[in-house]
């Protein structure tokens, strides 16, 4: 399909050939999504530049335009999409230059974003809102993500099998495709493959609750599941015990927030979290960060006062 590509094609049709024949099958679909929506933004931006004429002055103006609309880190991600394809085609001969050299990153000021998440109290009266009955239902699901923070794909993916009630943890090792047409899918990278330590409550409730049902299919699984579904149980939970409307990414920001101010420590909550690194959970947990630091101040001032 590329060999047939020549330097006075546009290039936006050259982009989405490349990503046929180079990321199709190749890639987590919401991957994929990403890429196609890049292709949607070249076909608004640049319709008719053709490949040839994509030099080092088109490929800038073409990323200045991108981020009149978008955030610095959207367009840095805009721009890695389309580098790969720019390579190959200067590879092949189709364009002179490499265009993307020394290209400049730009972006409108990223929008203040707090992350939602409920206090401890907040939390308690939640969970103690919760109908946890014989079966499986969502409010086990809702109580599982708040103890252990998993993500949504990674909760249900969950089958009997992944528990293991003598050593008290719960093996992620996959997620489940709810965006796409279901099913078992790896996950989010290789640091998402870990255990988590549950409490003996969660062991004594789950160990009854997965008692009987078939070890290789997942808990909370009939059917397609979507996640408004799930956040919809648990809004009308949190407007019942009159406590903020958190969704369950809401969860898992609560768990890793309850951690923090506990005093468990950064490494600590990014390995039960499955991030990639530290840094990610810096990043996404910086103003709970500062707000301990604060008091991490008070008690040395304080500690300092009585020395006399």
């Amino acid at each position: 399909m590329l060999n047939e590509a020549q330097s006075t094609d546009k290039f936006c049709e050259y982009y989405a050939k490349w990503i046929t024949v180079y990321k199709k099958g190749a890639i987590r679909q919401v991957t994929m999504d990403k890429y196609l929506m890049t292709q949607k933004w070249l076909e608004k931006l640049i319709p008719d530049l053709k490949i040839c004429d994509l030099n080092r002055i088109a490929y800038q103006q073409l990323l200045n335009d991108y981020a009149e609309y978008h955030e610095r880190q959207t367009t840095m991600d805009f721009h890695h999409q389309l580098k790969g394809a720019v390579l190959d085609a200067v590879d092949e001969g189709l364009i002179d230059r490499d265009p993307t050299r020394k290209a400049i990153i730009k972006g409108k000021a990223p929008s203040a974003k707090k992350i939602k998440y409920l206090n401890q109290f907040e939390l308690h009266t939640l969970l103690a809102s919760l109908e946890l009955k014989d079966e499986v239902n969502w409010d086990y699901f809702i109580l599982l993500v708040a103890k252990t923070g998993m993500r949504f794909s990674e909760a249900l993916a969950l089958t009997p099998k992944d528990f293991d009630f003598y050593h008290q943890t719960l093996s992620i090792s996959k997620t489940w495709d709810y965006k796409g047409a279901s099913g078992f899918q790896p996950t989010k990278n290789k640091s998402s493959v870990r255990k988590i330590q549950i409490d003996w409550q969660s062991v004594i409730r789950f160990s009854e609750l997965v008692k009987g049902l078939p070890e290789d299919q997942p808990i909370f699984v009939d059917g397609k599941v979507y996640n408004s579904t799930v956040n919809d149980v648990l809004s009308r939970h949190c407007e019942r015990c009159n406590i903020p409307v958190i969704s369950i990414h809401g969860l898992r920001h609560t768990h890793a927030s309850l951690l923090l101010f506990t005093g468990v420590s950064i490494a600590s909550v990014a390995r039960r979290l499955g991030h990639s690194s530290m840094t990610t959970t810096q990043k996404t947990y910086l103003h709970i960060i500062q707000e301990l630091e604060n008091k991490d101040i008070d008690l040395v001032m304080r500690s300092l006062s009585g020395l006399n």
